[in-house]
């Protein structure tokens, strides 16, 4: 199922938003790398700690309850390889974000 989840001009190039989601228990984290949006579970699999107050670099997001970093590409976390983000297709559709919440994916 497909899902709108903001403007594109809500997330700046460089920074990243939670978003609350009709249907998901948890909020998605949707960044933007200045050349493409990436969504992922909002939540450290961790700690169950909100992504959104940590830090962004590059793709990789810290998480602020512990340090644990994660590629938000791959869903990797970046020194456990037990832990992973689940990640969800974004679609562009004019100048609004689409997520498809049937198609999470883990690492790739």
């Amino acid at each position: 199922m497909r899902v709108r989840v903001c403007h594109r001009d809500e997330v700046a190039p460089g920074t990243m938003r939670a978003f609350a989601i009709d249907g998901l228990s948890i909020p998605v984290l949707v960044a933007n790398l200045g050349d493409r949006f990436v969504a992922s579970s909002g939540i450290c699999p961790h700690e169950d700690v909100d992504l959104a107050d940590g830090d962004i670099e590059g793709s990789v997001v810290s998480c602020p309850g512990h340090g644990y970093h994660f590629d938000l590409i791959t869903g990797r976390c970046t020194h456990d390889p037990t832990l992973c983000l689940r990640r969800f297709a974004v679609i562009l559709d004019g100048d609004d974000l689409i997520i498809d919440i049937d198609l999470l994916s883990g690492p790739s």
